[in-house]
């Protein structure tokens, strides 16, 4: 089983912030400042972001990416 489909079966293909910071061992207090810094991580995340409404959500799939190249 590789990293999207374990992202994909345990959150589904939308992530909230709160899940995305469980998966990269980080606070969401944490992880929404490091967003906002100017740094090639954040950059990615932040292309894999999407907004519906007012609710922020990542995409499983890229998220999944962004880990297995690292």
């Amino acid at each position: 089983m590789n990293t999207e489909q374990i992202l994909l079966e345990k959150y589904g293909p939308l992530m909230t912030l709160g899940q995305l910071a469980e998966v990269l061992g980080r606070s969401p207090d944490g992880l929404r400042l490091s967003l906002r810094q100017d740094n090639e991580l954040s950059r990615r995340l932040v292309s894999e972001k999407k907004k519906l409404g007012r609710r922020v959500y990542f995409r499983a799939a890229g998220v999944a990416r962004l880990i297995d190249e690292n």
